[in-house]
């Protein structure tokens, strides 16, 4: 069970808030921390199974926190981390997205509602899926339709895409877009061919076309 986690957020309340939620939902707290340098060091030391991680840290409170998250998924590929902010940094957010690696995620923190779903959003990374609010995803997207591969898809396809960046299920998809779950795997099937996926586990599939689909916004 992937259960290892990290903390960086310089805010002692929110820190220890996260500490305590994330115990509570049976997680391990390894370390938190509160500035860009000894984030970087437990990411590389510990390996923890996902760390949440917030942008802006000390010493300059600029980007520490995501730089850190960078550098140590050079070390180690594919190192989960799930940004989660105050505002949409659009180059931060592509940058992480940039080695198509995948176990990423970026919320933003006057957006997450309930404990359920920053848990869910933690446990998604950590299995190597995406997290991503929907504001982030329109500032990254503002203009992918205009991108091959993804101009091949119908709008439909792409509001399914869209909602599979969220990490949503078949079935959250279907009853977010008033549509059958029978409907929804046509559509993502669909995108799968599209985006010239060949057959594989469907999980992992789901990652690759939506890390192709955020990735558009970069080019």
């Amino acid at each position: 069970m992937l259960n290892r986690v990290l903390i960086a957020e310089d805010l002692y309340l929110l820190r220890e808030g996260l500490v305590h939620l994330l115990q509570a939902h049976g997680f391990t707290v390894v370390a938190a921390v509160d500035d860009g340098p000894s984030l970087e060091r437990a990411l590389i030391e510990l390996r923890p199974d996902v760390s949440v991680v917030d942008v802006r840290l000390p010493p300059t409170f600029t980007d520490e926190g995501l730089q850190a998250a960078l550098s140590a998924r050079k070390q180690i590929p594919g190192l989960p981390i799930l940004v989660l902010s105050q505002h949409v940094e659009q180059l931060y957010a592509r940058e992480l997205l940039a080695d198509g690696s995948g176990a990423v995620g970026y919320l933003l923190k006057d957006r997450v509602f309930n404990a359920s779903q920053f848990v869910d959003a933690v446990r998604r990374v950590a299995e190597g899926g995406t997290a991503m609010d929907p504001e982030v995803i329109a500032k990254l997207l503002a203009s992918n339709a205009r991108h091959e591969p993804l101009g091949r898809l119908t709008p439909r396809e792409r509001e399914v895409l869209g909602a599979m960046a969220e990490g949503r299920s078949n079935a959250a998809i279907a009853q977010r877009l008033h549509l059958s779950e029978s409907a929804v795997a046509k559509h993502t099937a669909a995108i799968f061919t599209k985006l010239d996926l060949a057959p594989s586990d469907d999980d992992n599939r789901r990652v690759l076309a939506v890390l192709a689909y955020l990735n558009a916004a970069r080019r």
